[in-house]
């Protein structure tokens, strides 16, 4: 007996909601901009600059009375988290501690640190520091720059592909879908204040090939389509293709939220916000790669006619493969 997820012949018609979807759509993309403008991203170490120091003690973590014992540093900015891990033991209380940059100064000293620990071994006296990070203005500052640079790199790259491989409707509704799934994703970063580092950045552009990847399958499924069913109205032959696909498209999908799942809870905190992220855009991705980029499809039309002489316009490259 074999688990199936999807029907082996399904018929649904994914576009008679279509404006359902994109509603929605317009409507989170709209409250993650909001989010972001009126909010903000709470930046980790990465792009705000600063110190972020791991404790680890025997003792549970108080937030409350570590913060009181930091006070008296007047280190300005100062950010008391407890860190949940299934794989802690019993005695194995830790808390990251990150302090924001201190002017004039490109990292936090070695005399500050220790009177950080001064401090807070009055609070828990066999606290330990497992890891010291410092980042600087100027370092924080190219970082941002750059994961801006590689994110709209990345985009671009894909654009080119499509209209490599594809039509160029094809190519403007994968952008479309692209486009959706990284903004949405910074949006729900901004929405809960969940740490944005480097590790997020590493997620996005993770998060452009997977969603690409859908696209395309359902993208080559259409166009094989298009050359069989010359007759039949473009939303048939769409809807056609997205249903051959779906088995795929949903195995897929479910067997990688599988193993993120698993990460997500027993992957520890140094990895969390990375498989979150990732969790998020592989849901988006396969949501976008049939209500998005092939409404968009849908909308903007394609080419039926092959038999021209000019078949290879903006598709000279159709048989190359993925």
């Amino acid at each position: 007996m074999r688990l199936k997820l999807v029907p082996t012949q399904t018929s649904w018609d994914f576009f008679s909601r279509s404006r359902v979807w994109l509603g929605l759509s317009v409507l989170l993309i709209v409250l993650s901009f909001a989010s972001v403008i009126f909010q903000g991203l709470n930046f980790g170490i990465d792009f705000r600059g600063g110190t972020s120091v791991r404790t680890e003690s025997s003792q549970p973590v108080n937030v409350a009375a570590y913060r009181g014992a930091l006070d008296a540093l007047d280190l300005g900015d100062v950010v008391i988290s407890q860190v949940f891990d299934p794989n802690f033991g019993p005695d194995q209380n830790v808390a990251m501690v990150r302090i924001q940059l201190q002017e004039g100064q490109e990292a936090i000293s070695p005399e500050v640190i220790e009177e950080i620990k001064a401090a807070l071994t009055g609070v828990a006296p066999d606290i330990s520091f497992t890891s010291v990070e410092s980042v600087g203005p100027k370092v924080s500052g190219e970082l941002i720059s750059t994961a801006i640079l590689a994110v709209a790199l990345a985009i671009a790259a894909v654009l080119f592909y499509i209209w490599l491989r594809f039509e160029w409707q094809f190519a403007v509704g994968a952008i479309l879908a692209l486009v959706h799934d990284v903004v949405l994703t910074i949006g729900i970063f901004s929405v809960f204040q969940i740490r944005f580092d480097l590790a997020i950045i590493a997620a996005l552009l993770t998060i452009v090939g997977y969603s690409l990847n859908d696209t395309v399958v359902v993208f080559d499924r259409v166009r094989e389509n298009l050359r069989k069913y010359k007759k039949k109205h473009l939303k048939e032959v769409m809807n056609l293709s997205i249903n051959e696909t779906l088995s795929r498209t949903v195995m897929t999908s479910v067997t990688t939220l599988l193993a993120l799942i698993a990460l997500l809870v027993l992957g520890g905190d140094v990895i969390r916000g990375f498989v979150f992220a990732m969790t998020w855009g592989v849901i988006v991705g396969t949501y976008s790669s049939v209500f998005v980029a092939s409404t968009a499809l849908l909308a903007l039309g394609v080419k039926r006619d092959w038999s021209k002489p000019d078949n290879t316009a903006g598709n000279q490259f159709g048989n190359v493969d993925a």
